[in-house]
């Protein structure tokens, strides 16, 4: 089966030759002793091999052998080199640094991450000191939660998540997270959308293995406030596409729905990959009072092997008053993705409200 789709240009490619000839001119004109020729060489050899990761590890090793062997004479060239960079992803070369090369001086290697992660993110880089000494890695970290800056506070949060994508995972906090309870608790009320985004998805990992843990803090918290009311939504997102009662009480949803379904509809029955898909249907309240009905749906994705395995897409989220009605639909495309490939079979869709299946429908992929 071919993806007829025009695909994005890959996510390596923000490390292409033109990146790596900025990145070395910028680093000389710092430092005009830094072998530019030799830098390229070694950074761009057998390039369309290495993944994006590959590539930005290979970048900060690439500097390393061209700077000053003296730890805190490179990373004054490199907090120099910071502000001088053209993207804030590739910003990430900087703390990859410290992490490669830093970890024998603590204390200026912490202040460095600090820095650099007001141009991209430090996220990876710090779980590198986390893993080598906890306890002073998380009480530096729970004084950046204080910061004025808000890429600095985020990192306090996202860096210490313990499944971070892309990142090894912190086995320590995901055993028991309570060292990160500071943290969290000092953001849940961050009026930063960008931090309240990273406390969302650090709680939404924590359930993963502590569900039990992020149900007690948050069912302690003032959801009138609505920045915490926002991170608990988001926070309590996999729990509640579990049809987890706790986790839709929390969120006003934990009574049966009380609802008609009518005239779900998945249009057109019979599609190729890529083509667009209308979900649609009715929806009446048989309630005698107003009810907060949380409404997701479920598509059961035929497997090679020809089982299915079901994922489940937030829909919306809405108050329906006594006897009100309500038309819901929804855009759906089916399209091939890193995280999932798509196989030709019969997929059977079900609407959730509350965390009950009350209809089902279907549509076929065809070859």
């Amino acid at each position: 089966m071919t993806d007829t789709t025009q695909a994005a240009p890959a996510l390596k490619e923000i490390f292409n030759r033109a990146r790596l000839q900025h990145i070395a001119e910028q680093t000389t004109a710092i430092y005009p002793a830094f072998d530019t020729q030799a830098f390229l060489e070694h950074v761009a050899h057998d390039l369309d091999s290495q993944s994006l990761m590959q590539r930005l590890n290979r970048v900060s090793r690439g500097l390393h052998a061209g700077l000053p062997a003296d730890y805190p004479e490179a990373l004054g060239i490199l907090y120099e080199l910071a502000p001088r960079l053209n993207s804030s992803f590739v910003s990430l070369i900087l703390p990859e640094y410290v992490a490669l090369y830093g970890q024998h001086d603590f204390e200026r290697s912490m202040a460095a991450l600090k820095f650099f992660t007001t141009f991209g993110s430090s996220e990876f880089a710090v779980r590198h000191f986390l893993r080598l000494d906890f306890q002073r890695a998380l009480l530096i970290m729970q004084g950046w939660a204080l910061d004025e800056n808000e890429h600095v506070r985020r990192l306090a949060s996202e860096g210490s998540r313990p499944r971070l994508p892309w990142s090894f995972r912190l086995e320590t906090l995901m055993v028991d997270p309570t060292p990160v309870l500071p943290i969290l608790n000092t953001l849940k009320a961050d009026s930063s959308l960008y931090v309240r985004k990273s406390v969302a998805n650090h709680l939404n990992d924590i359930t993963k293995d502590n569900p039990d843990w992020v149900l007690a803090q948050i069912e302690g918290w003032s959801l009138e406030n609505p920045h915490p009311a926002w991170i608990a939504r988001h926070a309590l997102r996999s729990l509640i596409k579990k049809g987890d009662r706790r986790a839709l009480t929390i969120m006003g949803a934990g009574h049966k729905p009380q609802v008609r379904v009518a005239l779900i509809s998945v249009t057109p029955g019979t599609i190729r990959l890529g083509d667009d898909l209308s979900l649609s249907f009715h929806l009446t309240s048989t309630a005698g009072q107003t009810q907060r009905l949380i409404i997701d749906y479920a598509i059961h994705y035929v497997k090679k092997s020809g089982g299915t395995s079901a994922k489940v897409f937030k829909l919306k989220t809405l108050e329906l008053g006594p006897g009100e009605s309500v038309n819901v639909t929804r855009k759906l495309q089916v399209r091939n993705f890193t995280t999932r490939v798509h196989y030709p079979g019969v997929h059977e869709l079900d609407v959730l409200i509350n965390g009950e299946c009350l209809a089902s429908s279907r549509f076929e992929l065809l070859p």
